[in-house]
C-alpha cells in the first residue's frame, strides 16, 4: 500500500478518486462527521435516503413496480440509519460501567474473535473480520459484554480498517481508565475482494498497542494467545 499524506480540500480529478479509494486512504483518525450531522431525526433521514435511493435503482434500470424491488428503498433507508451505519449517532455510544476488581486479578485479560461488521468509506461495501482486545487492569474491571458494544458501536459507520482499530484502542483507554491497552483486527475487505483486483483470499491486520503492550514481552504474549489454536 502506498504512503499518502493527509488529504486536502482541492477537489479530485477521476482517477485520483479511484487511486484513493483503492490505497486506501484515510484523512482523520476520528471519522469526519460535519456540524450538522444530527440537526435532522433519524425519521427525516430515512425519509430522505429512501427517495435518494429510490433514483439510484430507477437510474440503473430497475422495475420498482415489481413486488421484490418496490420495498427495497425503504429497507436500504432503515438499514443505514437505524443499523449498519447506527454507530455514527454518539446517542447510540454505550455506556461503558467499571466495577471493582474485587479479585484482584492484574494479569492480561484478553478477549479474542469479536466478530465485527462495518463498511469501507471509500465503495461501501462490508468489512468484516475479528477483534482481539486485551487490558490490564487500573483497579476497575469492565464488563465483557462492554467491549464487544464498544467494537460493534466504532465499526456500524463507515470506516477505514486503521481508524477503526485506533478508535477502538482510545475508547478501552478512556472507558477502563488505563493505558495498557492491545487491539489487533483481522479483517476481509470487501472492496478488494468483489471489485478491483478481486482477491478474495487475502486478509488486513492492523494493531493498536498502548503501555504495557508496547513492550515486546507483553505483546508476545498477547498475540501468541489469539494466535492459539
Amino acid at each position: 500500500m502506498k504512503q499518502k499524506g493527509t488529504l486536502s480540500n482541492t477537489p479530485l480529478e477521476s482517477e485520483e478518486i479511484d487511486e484513493v479509494g483503492d490505497d486506501h486512504v484515510g484523512s482523520a483518525a476520528d471519522t469526519p462527521l460535519r456540524p450538522d450531522a444530527f440537526d435532522m431525526s433519524d425519521e427525516d433521514k430515512m425519509v430522505k435516503i429512501e427517495g435518494h435511493f429510490k433514483e439510484i435503482m430507477e437510474t440503473l434500470g430497475l422495475d420498482l413496480t415489481d413486488d421484490s424491488l418496490k420495498g427495497t428503498p425503504k429497507r436500504v433507508a432503515k438499514m443505514f440509519v437505524q443499523e449498519v451505519f447506527s454507530g455514527l449517532n454518539p446517542a447510540n455510544k454505550p455506556h461503558a460501567r467499571l466495577f471493582e476488581n474485587k479479585y484482584k486479578y492484574d494479569q492480561m485479560l484478553v478477549e479474542k474473535d469479536i466478530t465485527f461488521y462495518s463498511h469501507c468509506e471509500h465503495h461501501f461495501v462490508p468489512i468484516y473480520g475479528k477483534v482481539h482486545v486485551a487490558y490490564f487492569s487500573s483497579g476497575k474491571v469492565i464488563g465483557l459484554s462492554k467491549i464487544n458494544r464498544i467494537v460493534q458501536y466504532y465499526a456500524k459507520r463507515p470506516q477505514v480498517q486503521e481508524r477503526l482499530t485506533v478508535q477502538i484502542g482510545n475508547e478501552l483507554k478512556k472507558a477502563l481508565n488505563t493505558e495498557d491497552v492491545g487491539v489487533v483486527v483481522d479483517a476481509t475487505h470487501l472492496c478488494v475482494a468483489s471489485r478491483g483486483v478481486g482477491d478474495t483470499n487475502s486478509k488486513t491486520g492492523t494493531a493498536y498497542f498502548s503501555g504495557k503492550f508496547e513492550q515486546n514481552q507483553t505483546k508476545n504474549e498477547f498475540l501468541n494467545y489469539i494466535n492459539a489454536k
